[in-house]
């Protein structure tokens, strides 16, 4: 296995196309003043870096970071796209965007397609309001091939992680994981049998409470995880996932030639870019249904001050340590911090607020824009009705994670660690990832 967590690893890819200047950051390592926000790819700057996955640990201080939207029970189904905003446009404003999304992202037939094409690092849509405690599920059928690799998880701005990910090299299995504030833990991966995850729809669901994790398949509990069992004694806490997270649906691609052997063995082999779906639709995709996120309430004790946003009171980022607020969650521009949320809002004569595209204020935004699309304009589509929201998926023009740091991957550990080992996905990984989240 690699040295990191699989969402570090996605982190890692991303991390690898941000300006080679940008400061680098970690809980040892604080952002400057001038570029207080650490995303979760590990690098410093404003803007989009101070929203979801911004790092309150390894930021400036612990109010670098904005603060997230409070949780959302809603039902979610892919007849367009008009809940999802590119990362390169999403400022914070949850009422106004559900998701935001690296990669290209696309529908069919009422159902959302996760895609990656050759030379890009697939895409990613992560929910912009924050489930602290609740049951999420996703109806989906899984990518297929050697090196591709489907994830549904939850992952905090500290990395906590919750996952369900697939291997497309071995679609009988879903893999079970867990980590705490992206700390590996071998022991911390459960697989669970299920048929054909490609050719047939099944729906995952997490149930996440305080005291007890529960994956199931179909209804039926394949996995609970005890808090009791999590103990730490050498670091006196729980190694649990208990801060406010955000549901990431994504497709990456673990089997690159520049992964790490152990991330490339752990996903069945290096990519086949000349692979079926790739001739006949141009890309790997997976296809989900149906999301439901049910918000849980608070947990006892919990530090209720509003009830629009959260955010963190210590840099223990434990149960505690969560505060809800009435803060705002929404920047003026991508000039913008926690600290300065109004930086940039001088308006033009249209009234638009000004923004910048500039690398340090939306991580992974170093180099040209990829290329667009949809499965309807791709004749070898079967598609009824598709629409695209593209934020770039070219791995020359942006950054793209799965989750965890710039040293662990989208799910904490299993995978960013065989990621990272081979290139440590923004240190790892030369390849372009999706805009930054």
């Amino acid at each position: 296995m690699v040295l990191f967590t699989k969402t570090t690893l996605l982190a890692t890819l991303l991390a690898s196309v941000v300006a080679a200047d940008a400061p680098t950051c970690n809980p040892g390592q604080k952002c400057p003043t001038d570029t207080p926000c650490c995303s979760q790819y590990g690098q410093c700057g404003v803007g989009a870096y101070c929203l979801g996955g911004c790092d309150p640990i390894s930021s400036n201080s612990l109010n670098s970071c904005v603060p997230e939207p409070v949780c959302q029970s809603k039902t979610y189904t892919w007849n367009d796209l008009s809940g999802v905003q590119p990362n390169t446009k999403y400022l914070g404003n949850a009422s106004a965007a559900d998701w935001v999304s690296s990669g290209q992202p696309l529908t069919n037939g009422g159902n959302l397609l996760l895609t990656m094409a050759p030379k890009t690092v697939g895409t990613l849509l992560a929910s912009n309001h924050l489930v602290w405690y609740g049951k999420i599920s996703a109806k989906l059928k899984t990518s297929r091939g050697q090196g591709v690799v489907t994830a549904f998880i939850l992952l905090s701005d500290v990395k906590d992680e919750i996952d369900w990910e697939f291997i497309g090299a071995d679609l009988q299995v879903g893999q079970t994981n867990f980590y705490s504030q992206g700390v590996l833990n071998y022991r911390n991966e459960v697989n669970a049998s299920v048929s054909d995850t490609f050719d047939n729809w099944h729906t995952y669901e997490i149930d996440w409470n305080p005291d007890t994790v529960t994956w199931t398949i179909d209804g039926n509990s394949v996995r609970t995880l005890k808090r009791s069992d999590t103990w730490n004694a050498t670091a006196n806490r729980y190694d649990y996932p208990q801060t406010p997270s955000r549901v990431q649906l994504s497709l990456w691609p673990a089997g690159l030639p520049t992964n790490g052997e152990g991330t490339i063995a752990w996903a069945g082999g290096v990519i086949d870019w000349n692979s079926e779906d790739i001739k006949q639709h141009g890309y790997y995709y997976a296809t989900f249904g149906e999301v439901d996120i049910q918000c849980y309430d608070p947990p006892s004790g919990a530090n209720v001050q509003g009830s629009n946003s959260y955010v963190f009171t210590d840099v223990a980022a434990t149960n505690n340590t969560v505060e809800i607020t009435n803060n705002s969650t929404v920047l003026k521009s991508f000039l913008g911090t926690g600290t300065n949320m109004t930086a940039g809002a001088v308006s033009s004569a249209s009234g638009t607020a000004v923004s910048a595209a500039a690398s340090d204020s939306i991580p992974g935004q170093n180099g040209g824009s990829g290329s667009g699309g949809s499965a309807q304009s791709n004749p070898n589509f079967n598609s009824s009705s598709s629409s695209s929201s593209n934020s770039g998926s070219n791995s020359s023009s942006t950054g793209f994670s799965q989750g965890g740091t710039s040293t662990t991957k989208s799910g904490a550990s299993s995978q960013s660690e065989r990621v990272l080992q081979g290139s440590l996905f923004a240190v790892l990984v030369a390849v372009v990832v999706l805009v930054a989240m």
